[in-house]
C-alpha cells in the first residue's frame, strides 16, 4: 500500500494465538478447567505452587495437541521436552511458567486463506510453531471504586494452553482476521477447544511493524506487539490502528528510525487506540532450562498415524463435499460448517430425510438458526429433531402444502413437541386432491373471465389474484398447484 505522502509500505504481521485446549482437568493436575467457579476454587498445591508439590502430565492435552498440529499441517516431532520461563508476576505463584522451548510439540505448518488479488490461489500463511504450556491466573484490577485495588483469582493456572506462532506473512488487518476465522473455524471443528474469546479459552498477540520503501532504500519500524484484543474486530481495528500510528512516528522523527527494542502495547477498544505498556523480553530474559520434574515426551509415530486417522473432514474438505452431495451453493455450505459439527450432522439427516438439500439448507439457515438464536440454544437441544425436519420438508417437496403451510406446521411443532404428522392432524391440514384443485380452478376461470384475456394477452402474472381467492376458499390449496393448473387450463381456452 502506499501512504498519504506516496511512500511505498507494506505491513507485517504475525500473530501469536493461545487456544485453550478442551480438557477437563489441568495440564499438571486434577483441578478442573470449568469456567466461572468462584476465585481460588479451583487449585491445589501443584498450581498453586506450594513446595513439595510435583506436577503430573495430562495425555488428553497431548492427543489435543497433535490433533490441532495436524489440523495445521504441522509436523509432529517424535520427542518433545517441557522446559521452565521464568519471571515474576502476582498472577504466577511458581515464579516460572511450565511451557516448551525448543522442541515444540508441532512445528513448520502453514494455514490458507482467502486471497483477495488472486481469488483462485489461496494465501498460504506459515507456522512457525505450535507449543504446550500452562496459563497463568488473572489480576483483576478495581479502579472504579478509587482504591486502584487488585485481586488475584488463580483458578486458571495450568491451564492447557497451545500456542501457535505464525510466520510473519500477513500483510493486513484483514488478513489478519481471517487467518484468526480459520484457525477457530478448525480448533473448534475437531473438538481442541471452543475457542470462547470472551471466556479467555483463545487469546491474541499481533506482532505488527512497517516496511517503508524510501527511494529503493527499505526502512522497518520497530516491531510492537499488541495485546488486550477481546474480539476478532478488536484485532482488525487495533492493527489498522497501530499501522497508522507506527507511520506518523516515522513521519515525526524526520523519517528516520530510532534503534528502539521491540515494545509491547496494549488496545484501548473504548479510545480505539494502542497504549505503551513496557519494552518487550527476549528468549534470554525468560531463562529457559529444561524442567527438573518432568521428563521428555515420547510421541510414537502409530499415534500421531492413529490421530491423522480419526482426523476426519477438515472445513474445507467438508464443505466441497456439502456442496456435491446435497447440491448446495458454497457461501451455504460454510455458514453451515461454521457453526460446528453437530449443525453439520443435523442438516445431514435432514437434507437426507427430505430428499431436498437446499430447501433444507435455506430452512436451517433462517427458521432453525433463527429459533437457536433467540432462545440461546444449541442444536442439540433444538425441540425439532433432524429426522422431523425432513419428514416436514419432504411433505413439501411432494406438494402436500406450501412453505407457508410447512411454517405453520413448524411453528406448532416448536410449540407443542408434536411431530410433523402429529402437528399436520393438529391444524387439520391436509393435501387436496389435483381433481379437487382443478375444480376449484375452473370455478375461478368461470368467474373471471378477464383474467384469462389477461394471460393470453402475456400477463401471467394476472392469476395472483386467483390464486389468493383459491386459498380462501380452501385453505389446504398449494399456491404452486393452483397456479400451475390455472395456466394449463387457459391454454386449453
Amino acid at each position: 500500500m502506499t501512504l498519504s505522502d506516496g511512500y511505498p509500505t507494506e505491513t507485517i504481521i504475525g500473530l501469536e494465538v493461545h487456544v485453550q485446549l478442551k480438557t477437563q482437568t489441568k495440564l499438571f493436575c486434577g483441578c478442573s478447567t470449568r469456567f466461572g467457579a468462584p476465585p481460588n476454587t479451583q487449585v491445589c498445591p501443584v498450581c498453586l505452587g506450594l513446595p513439595g508439590a510435583l506436577p503430573v502430565m495430562n495425555e488428553h492435552a497431548i492427543d489435543l495437541a497433535i490433533r490441532a498440529g495436524l489440523a495445521i499441517d504441522c509436523s509432529i516431532p517424535p520427542m518433545t521436552k517441557w522446559d521452565r520461563k521464568q519471571y515474576f508476576y502476582p498472577d504466577l505463584p511458581k515464579g516460572y511458567q511450565i511451557s516448551q522451548f525448543d522442541l515444540p510439540i508441532c512445528a513448520d505448518g502453514f494455514l490458507e486463506i482467502p486471497n483477495e488479488s488472486a481469488p483462485e490461489t489461496p494465501r498460504r500463511i506459515g507456522i512457525i510453531r505450535a507449543h504446550l504450556e500452562e496459563d497463568a491466573g488473572k489480576s483483576m484490577h478495581d479502579e472504579a471504586a478509587g482504591r486502584h485495588d487488585s485481586r488475584i483469582d488463580l483458578n486458571r493456572c495450568g491451564t492447557p494452553l497451545l500456542e501457535i506462532v505464525s510466520h510473519p506473512d500477513l500483510r493486513s488487518a484483514k488478513e489478519a482476521k481471517d487467518y484468526l476465522n480459520e484457525l477457530k473455524l478448525r480448533m473448534t471443528h475437531l473438538g481442541v477447544s471452543d475457542c470462547e474469546m470472551q471466556e479467555g479459552s483463545l487469546r491474541v498477540d499481533a506482532n505488527v511493524n512497517l516496511h517503508i520503501d524510501v527511494n529503493g532504500n527499505k526502512v522497518a519500524t520497530p516491531i510492537a506487539e499488541i495485546k488486550n484484543m477481546n474480539s476478532f474486530r478488536a484485532v482488525e481495528n487495533a492493527i489498522e490502528h497501530e499501522i497508522d500510528r507506527q507511520y506518523d512516528a516515522w513521519e515525526e522523527t524526520g523519517k528516520t528510525i530510532k534503534d528502539e527494542a521491540k515494545t509491547t502495547r496494549g488496545w484501548d477498544d473504548t479510545k480505539g487506540k494502542t497504549f505503551l505498556q513496557r519494552e518487550k523480553e527476549e528468549s534470554a530474559d525468560y531463562r529457559y532450562f529444561p524442567d527438573p520434574d518432568l521428563l521428555p515426551v515420547r510421541i510414537p509415530k502409530e499415534r500421531v498415524d492413529q490421530a491423522r486417522a480419526n482426523l476426519g473432514e477438515l472445513p474445507a474438505e467438508l464443505c466441497q463435499r456439502l456442496q456435491k452431495q446435497y447440491g448446495i451453493k458454497l457461501y451455504d455450505a460454510n455458514v453451515i460448517v461454521n457453526q460446528g459439527r453437530a449443525l453439520v450432522e443435523y442438516f445431514e439427516t435432514a437434507a437426507t430425510r427430505s430428499g431436498d438439500g437446499k430447501r433444507t439448507s435455506s430452512w436451517i439457515q433462517q427458521d432453525v438458526m433463527r429459533n437457536l438464536n433467540e432462545k440461546q440454544l444449541g442444536i442439540e437441544d433444538f425441540r425439532i429433531s433432524a429426522d422431523q425436519l425432513g419428514d416436514l420438508l419432504q411433505r413439501v417437496r411432494q406438494g402436500d402444502f406450501d412453505n407457508t403451510r410447512a411454517r405453520d406446521v413448524f411453528s406448532h411443532m416448536l410449540e407443542t413437541g408434536q411431530s410433523a404428522e402429529e402437528a399436520i392432524k393438529s391444524l387439520g391440514i391436509e393435501a387436496v386432491d389435483s381433481s379437487d384443485i382443478e375444480l376449484l380452478c375452473r370455478e375461478l376461470l368461470d368467474a373471471n373471465p378477464q383474467v384469462i384475456e389477461d394471460v393470453k394477452n402475456g400477463k401471467q402474472q394476472a392469476v395472483g389474484a386467483l390464486i389468493g381467492q383459491a386459498k380462501k376458499k380452501n385453505a389446504n390449496a398449494n399456491p404452486k398447484q393452483v397456479r400451475e393448473t390455472l395456466l394449463k387450463l387457459i391454454q386449453q381456452c
